[in-house]
């Protein structure tokens, strides 16, 4: 019977043979036999900018709305959105600061003035402490901000492919669209390497479309004049 195993469960499974073939049994020639499964590379799911609006007004949740928002505003990962502390917005100085990223590494996103204005609104209501984005005494949690955007974007039918990592996706896609140097978003994301950053010049479809034919260079007339 078949069964369907995630990729990272089949290279487990492949580790444990080469482990046990290789060192168990101390045949070193066989490992190389037995080799890891490669993941099909995906693109990433991009909205455009009014459906990301639509699913942001779809979020029933207050706190879960404006951190949503924040997700998108800056690009920051689900588990960066909620660790962040009042003391990390610099009002100032327009920035965010990103507490041990992934890799433990601390950046900067940038504070925009919509999403600074967003945040004195929430700030008002909430007033919440020491953490921007609480659940009651703790601060929301990942699972909640994922659930409710599975809720929001059923609401406006999007459900089948929208994540909270989605708007980070989004994010990129756009900032790139209009036109951001690419070193810029590997800043902005964390990524440590560019050619992570590089793959939303893949799924950049303004660009894709914007992107000029040599063939138009040459004005041939292939065809008669009707």
């Amino acid at each position: 019977m078949r069964r369907k195993i995630a990729w990272a469960t089949l290279n487990q499974a492949v580790s444990g043979l080469r482990f046990f073939f290789g060192i168990t049994l101390g045949r070193a020639d066989l490992p190389v036999r037995i080799p890891y499964a490669r993941k099909a590379k995906t693109l990433p799911v991009v909205l455009g900018a009014d459906t990301v609006g639509r699913l942001l007004e779809a979020v029933d949740d207050l706190t879960c709305r404006v951190a949503l928002a924040t997700a998108y505003a800056t690009g920051m990962r689900t588990s960066e959105v909620v660790a962040i502390r009042i003391e990390h917005i610099e009002t100032e100085r327009k920035l965010i600061r990103v507490a041990c990223g992934k890799g433990a590494k601390d950046r900067y996103v940038p504070l925009s003035p919509g999403l600074l204005a967003l945040l004195r609104a929430y700030w008002k209501v909430a007033r919440s402490r020491p953490h921007l984005f609480m659940d009651g005494t703790e601060p929301l949690a990942p699972a909640t901000l994922n659930a409710a955007t599975k809720a929001a974007a059923a609401k406006i039918g999007v459900a089948d492919v929208v994540t909270v990592k989605t708007l980070r996706h989004c994010f990129a896609t756009h900032l790139l669209e209009q036109g951001t140097d690419i070193r810029v978003i590997q800043m902005l994301l964390g990524h440590a390497q560019l050619t992570t950053t590089a793959r939303y010049t893949k799924v950049s479809n303004t660009l894709i479309a914007a992107t000029k034919s040599p063939l138009d260079r040459l004005g041939l007339r292939l065809v008669p004049p009707s």
